[in-house]
């Protein structure tokens, strides 16, 4: 494993004014090891930070394929949400009809909604996804308009529900399918930015889980299939799936030394190529672990000028333009970043200001960004008082030049 940080990294911040708009304000350059899209199995693969969001490795990341039972990470969480665990879900004739893998419940029956998302996401049930999605939506169809309104409201344009299980399907509007990037959002929502994130993660942690129906004439015991959660020190979550459209998919979860890290894989391999998601899912971790650490860079060390128009200088009143500096008003937050990659800054501020002008008065924008990410919006701030040239200020000029300066004499 590389260095976790190279002394002069944090040194980043070059002083240099330039006319530009935007500059290069963090980056060294060095070797450093990378991943080619045919050292992936996976025909679509990401590796997302999943702090900031920001992709950290893409192959295909934006193409639309179907994905199959990774589907069910939405189908927990939009239950979590929605739902009570304590809820009691009925069997309809349609869940208990499909097809394997299933729990094997029947019409009629009734179960805890708990006990089913740990069959959902432990063995991938389809007919306790199918279940969960006509208590939660009322209908499989009511549940896929909750799927893909919460698709949006995360950003995942490249996504289309129509089952809860992920089995390969279509309509009038397209495919069942999503992207690895927009899985990886997905992903991300459920174990970082959901207020039920930590059920989602105790959900999918569980080795095993036994419970029976309601009327407890049935017992079930479900046995997490996530290889995963063994195979890597700090791994977190993950979903597993395969359909014959799809192929074999994988999403899962790392968090170590403060770094979380999300895998996203689309059609890695079809049988008998089990065990390449598990390939795939390894070297990319690895990769982020090897190469990505966070740094804290700091702003303030590049300012701006800009003039002050009808300004008091010195006391002077007279029409003239005063120049001050502006400030970043903030600090960046810990970046996550590799060698040679650069953080950069944009300015959004006017040519001039009016005075009077106050220290500490916001006149513009700093933003900092890191590949096309947003890191920091903070304002840009006057470093110091500016007055105005006002009929007050020159009688008082007159004041002091010609009746307290006679009175000297």
């Amino acid at each position: 494993m590389r260095r976790k940080w190279k002394p002069f990294f944090c040194a980043v911040f070059a002083a240099i004014f330039l006319p530009v708009s935007a500059k290069p304000v963090l980056g060294v350059q060095a070797e450093t090891s990378e991943i080619k899209p045919s050292d992936l199995y996976a025909q679509s693969a990401v590796l997302m930070d999943a702090d900031s969001g920001r992709i950290l490795y893409a192959k295909s990341g934006q193409k639309e394929r179907p994905m199959a039972s990774t589907t069910k990470i939405m189908t927990c969480i939009l239950a979590l949400e929605n739902g009570n665990l304590s809820d009691i879900v009925t069997v309809s004739g349609n869940a208990a009809g499909q097809p394997e893998v299933k729990l094997g419940m029947r019409e009629g029956e009734q179960y805890i909604l708990k006990d089913l998302l740990y069959s959902l996401m432990l063995e991938s049930h389809n007919d306790s996804a199918v279940a969960i999605a006509e208590h939660i939506g009322s209908s499989t169809e009511g549940f896929a308009d909750l799927m893909n309104r919460k698709a949006e409201e995360l950003g995942c344009l490249h996504t289309y529900f129509i089952t809860p299980n992920g089995l390969d399907a279509q309509d009038e509007k397209g495919v069942h399918h999503t992207t690895a990037e927009d899985l990886a959002r997905i992903m991300k929502y459920c174990i970082m930015d959901s207020e039920k994130s930590s059920e989602f993660l105790e959900i999918t942690r569980t080795a095993d889980h036994t419970f029976t129906d309601s009327s407890k004439s049935r017992s079930f015991h479900c046995t997490n299939h996530n290889a995963f959660l063994h195979m890597m020190e700090g791994a977190l979550s993950g979903k597993t799936g395969f359909t014959a459209d799809a192929g074999y998919c994988y999403v899962g979860a790392l968090r170590k030394d403060d770094r979380t890290f999300i895998v996203a894989l689309l059609a890695c391999g079809w049988p008998n190529a089990k065990g390449y998601k598990w390939a795939d899912t390894r070297k990319l971790m690895t990769y982020g672990l090897e190469n990505y650490f966070y740094q804290t860079p700091e702003p303030g060390q590049t300012t701006r000028q800009i003039s002050v128009e009808n300004a008091v200088s010195d006391g002077f009143p007279g029409n003239l333009t005063e120049t001050i500096t502006l400030l970043p008003a903030g600090q960046l937050p810990s970046v996550l970043i590799k060698d040679g990659e650069q953080i950069t800054e944009e300015w959004e501020i006017p040519e001039s200001a009016e005075a009077p002008v106050k220290e500490g008065e916001e006149l513009g924008t700093v933003r900092y960004s890191l590949d096309g990410t947003l890191l920091l919006e903070c304002p840009a701030v006057a470093d110091r008082d500016v007055g105005e040239r006002t009929f007050q200020a020159c009688v008082r000029w007159l004041r002091d030049q010609f009746f307290l300066g006679s009175q000297k004499h």
